[in-house]
């Protein structure tokens, strides 16, 4: 039997998706135009990420450059004059970990800058599981809460001194508001 193409191409061609790279257009809607991908840009540890840049116009010169990436990947700085289309890969280390790092595309010796910001995700396999319920309402243990007690006092002694116009209450009601938070604060160091 005889293939209609050679077998790494079909290889090549071929795959799961998963490190189908992202495409980057330039000069598509203007003079040294880049235009970046919508979706989120995302790479696993010990992967790669690929960028392709297709060329819809004339043959241009492009910088890419990353100035925060180094606990992600060794990538640093590229320079390349596209005719037609490149590929840059960026191998992201394997011991890395969450976070993202940003990729300035600079064309035209300057005249345009894009900034893609990509996202290294862990896999779902080694993703720790978090699975913890929370109450929706916090739940109260023990006793009533020392402040609260003297808050309530307070507020038993300020409300006598609105009726009665009592000044020991209104003076006493505060002193007690201020020993109740300060006893909290002193007691919790």
């Amino acid at each position: 039997m005889i293939f209609p193409l050679p077998v790494p191409v079909l290889l090549s061609a071929g795959g799961d998706g998963k490190n189908a790279g992202y495409e980057i257009h330039l000069n598509r809607s203007g003079i040294n135009s880049i235009d970046i991908p919508r979706e989120k840009i995302t790479a696993e540890p010990g992967t790669s990420l690929r960028l392709r840049f297709l060329n819809r116009g004339a043959p241009i010169h492009i910088t890419i450059s990353s100035s925060n990436a180094d606990m992600y990947t060794g990538f640093f700085h590229e320079n390349q004059y596209v005719v037609d289309e490149f590929e840059l890969t960026i191998p992201i280390r394997k011991d890395c970990r969450e976070g993202s790092f940003n990729l300035e595309v600079i064309s035209g010796y300057g005249v345009m800058k894009a900034q893609l910001q990509v996202h290294i995700v862990l896999p779902q396999a080694t993703r720790p599981a978090i699975l913890v319920e929370y109450p929706l309402q916090p739940v109260a243990h023990g006793r009533p809460h020392f402040l609260m007690i003297m808050m309530g006092i307070a507020l038993v002694l300020y409300c006598g001194w609105l009726y009665t116009t009592i000044e020991f209450l209104n003076i006493a009601s505060f002193i007690i508001l201020i020993i109740g938070a300060l006893y909290t604060w002193y007691r919790q160091q």
